[in-house]
């Protein structure tokens, strides 16, 4: 019986960890990374490597990046390998001429072999600015 309430529990959590945010939101909040989506600002980018959680923030708020695209690879896939993973969601991500001139710059989350493993099949492209900047590159809707 107490297996499956810590089963139970650990399903919640889960679920939990990959609700996604909405694409603005109203206050800060520390996410899982899989609950980022496009539009999502994030406060600082985390270092390289795996990443689980990250700060996000209104977009109206000092950022140094946001989710500007996202790629789904296809649930059947064969996991390609880490660098393939990061070259296939790069492919996904453009700048604008006026943003790549400002000197923001791509950075894409692929999933991780482990994170494969479990069903991960999310890639993410991020601009991030030289300094912290306010405002969203994207029209997306607010929360409310």
């Amino acid at each position: 019986m107490l297996t499956g309430a810590g089963l139970l529990v650990a399903d919640r959590v889960e679920a939990s960890r990959s609700r996604p945010l909405p694409p603005d939101v109203t206050a800060p909040v520390d996410a899982w990374a899989a609950q980022v989506v496009t539009g999502s600002c994030l406060a600082e980018l985390p270092a390289d490597g795996a990443v689980e959680r990250v700060r996000v923030v209104p977009c109206a708020d000092p950022h140094t990046a946001q989710v500007v695209g996202q790629f789904w690879f296809a649930p059947d896939a064969v996991w390609p390998g880490q660098d393939a993973a990061h070259a296939r969601v790069a492919r996904s991500c453009a700048l604008t001429d006026e943003e790549t001139a400002a000197g923001v710059r791509v950075v894409t989350w692929a999933p991780t072999e482990d994170g494969w493993r479990s069903g991960d099949r999310d890639g993410l492209c991020l601009a991030v600015a030289p300094e912290p900047v306010s405002g969203s590159s994207l029209s997306v809707p607010t929360e409310g």
